[in-house]
């Protein structure tokens, strides 16, 4: 008899983008962001289970990406595990501009109202989450018409394309996980922006281009500390910068560094225990 697995992760603080990019790398069947944890499906079919994700979730307790978890899990016989997935996932109004959908979704546009399809094969980056709504509403409220924007750890691709809806020329996304890069692109393929948005397997470092309009970089303190110096030789003289995935408590690490770095802080906000943090170049 066919079965599947439910396993719910909670962890503190709440790191769901995170964990998610991390738990991908199992052999698993689905993933999906609740308010304050995550469920992972996994078909009797898949390898993997509790215990390698647990292996995950120890080493990002020592790489100090979060504190502590949970695990609870339940196992289910003669289930549509992908219908049970789809349940949980929802349509999400960031704004009122803003609206991100899965392709099998039904919702009735409003007047105004830009509707990014993602498809949530890979969660992180759905809209659930709330650096990625933090995110959303600076690129509605920075966004400047023909931009090229860089976005770093494209994830699901959702700001990359959320940038090109809100008047972009063009956007650049890169991660350096391969589940990222398939999924990304394929959503961009859904969107049909495929001339206006390029998803690429790749470190900021392997990046060629130069004098990006605004970069944006949803991804945790240690990257955003370790890739700062890349960024500050990417951007604009003029450029705009927007960062997330951190928590209210890293605020002054990342701003110490980021101004000695000629970044000058001019928004900010909070949702949660999470902030983000919008930088001009100041010299």
């Amino acid at each position: 008899m066919k079965r599947y697995k439910e396993i719910l992760i909670k962890t503190t603080p709440e790191s769901n983008d995170i964990i998610s990019g991390l738990l991908w790398q199992l052999d698993i069947s689905g993933i999906t962001e609740n308010d304050n944890s995550l469920t992972v499906f996994i078909e009797s079919s898949k390898k993997s289970g509790k215990e390698e994700i647990e292996t995950i979730l120890i080493e990002a307790v020592k790489n100090e990406i979060i504190n502590s978890y949970e695990l609870f899990e339940e196992e289910f016989e003669d289930k549509n595990w992908n219908e049970e997935y789809e349940k949980k996932v929802r349509v999400i109004e960031v704004t009122d501009k803003i609206v991100i959908k899965p392709s099998f979704k039904e919702y009735k546009k409003k007047d105004g109202q830009i509707i990014i399809a993602i498809d949530p094969k890979m969660s992180f980056g759905t809209g659930e989450h709330e650096t990625t709504k933090l995110v959303l509403q600076f690129l509605e409220k920075y966004i400047c018409k023909n931009d090229v924007v860089m976005d770093i750890g494209s994830g699901t691709g959702v700001l990359a394309i959320a940038s090109v809806y809100l008047g972009a020329q063009k956007a650049i996304g890169i991660d350096n996980d391969e589940w990222c890069l398939l999924n990304g692109i394929e959503n961009v393929k859904m969107n049909n922006l495929e001339d206006n948005v390029e998803i690429r397997l790749e470190e900021i470092s392997q990046t060629t281009e130069n004098d990006f309009d605004l970069i944006v970089a949803n991804i945790n303190k240690h990257i955003l500390l370790e890739i700062a110096g890349n960024i500050r030789l990417k951007i604009k003289k003029t450029g705009k910068l927007i960062l997330s995935g951190l928590l209210i408590s890293d605020k002054k690490e990342i701003l110490d560094l980021y101004t000695h770095l000629g970044f000058k802080l001019i928004d900010q906000s909070e949702m949660g225990e999470w902030i983000c943090l919008v930088f001009t170049v100041e010299n």
